[in-house]
């Protein structure tokens, strides 16, 4: 009995297999074996490469910031005070990549953004107007300072009150112009009572300073100022510890220095500005003055 029912089964089998293959069915697939945990891949797998496509705007330079880089000493850990602000991408230059009328498009391109910008309520409600950012768009020296004063927002130029004119004489005992560098601040908007900006205010506006970073793409750029220097790098350090130090941010080369403001309120300091400022001029190749 238990005979004839096996035959039956194996007669069954073979006639679904018969009708299997008549209708063009060469194999069975088999179902894949789990690999344990503990089996170490094949020596013949290949890992997995994931390819990323290009870009749909390959002539916006307006990426992700560069990290700043300590070359002297290890940096200390950034401190992370507020999430940036996630940066809209400049439409497509219509000029050649790198040159004098692309730079130009791209810093009108922020100028106009600025211009119009509520990201931060209580500067927005209360500026004159903002305060982009002034001086060569091929510049090699990038001056970064704190943010606007009284003057700068009523003239809408960053240093040109009394700190501002400290700073062009500065320029000038280093053999340079006013309109050879570019100069902007951390912040595009007055704080109230010529504060120090928040975190909050620096982080919203940080779209702003790197895109101006990435247009001039500076061979230096000069911190005036903790509130520049720390700002810039995510560090805690103070600007007595950083300055006399060189540092790298992006492919630009970064030197950190008292802020001119401080310098009207401790002449005494000026000694160390003109040491960091011949440090700038040697690390640019450019004659150092006695």
């Amino acid at each position: 009995m238990a005979e004839d029912f096996s035959f039956a089964i194996d007669r069954a089998l073979r006639q679904e297999l018969e009708g299997w293959r008549r209708a063009g069915l060469s194999h069975l697939p088999m179902p894949r074996r789990k690999r344990s945990a503990a089996s170490p891949p094949s020596a013949s797998a290949k890992p997995a490469t994931t390819r990323t496509p290009p870009s749909s705007n390959s002539v916006s330079r307006t990426t992700s910031p560069p990290v700043t880089r300590i070359t002297s000493q290890p940096t200390t850990a950034p401190t992370t005070h507020a999430l940036p602000v996630v940066a809209e991408p400049l439409p497509p230059s219509p000029h050649s990549l790198g040159s004098r009328e692309d730079r130009e498009w791209r810093l009108n391109q922020l100028r106009q953004r600025v211009a119009a910008c509520t990201r931060c309520q209580e500067l927005a409600c209360a500026r004159t107007q903002t305060v982009f950012g002034v001086g060569n768009p091929e510049a090699r020296f990038l001056f970064i300072g704190e943010a606007p004063g009284a003057d700068e927002d009523a003239q809408g130029e960053p240093f040109v009150g009394a700190a501002g004119q400290l700073l062009n004489k500065i320029i000038t005992a280093c053999g340079l112009k006013r309109d050879e560098v570019y100069i902007c601040n951390i912040l595009r908007c007055r704080p109230p009572g010529n504060r120090k900006p928040l975190p909050e205010e620096a982080a919203k506006c940080r779209e702003y300073l790197d895109g101006q970073i990435a247009a001039i793409d500076p061979d230096f750029i000069v911190c005036w100022g903790a509130t520049a220097a720390q700002n810039l790098m995510g560090t805690e350090e103070s600007i007595g510890r950083l300055r006399g130090r060189t540092f790298q941010h992006g492919r630009a080369t970064v030197l950190c220095t008292y802020h001119p403001s401080y310098l009207l309120r401790n002449p005494a300091a000026k000694k160390d500005v003109w040491e960091d400022m011949k440090l700038l001029l040697k690390q640019a190749g450019l004659l150092v003055p006695a």
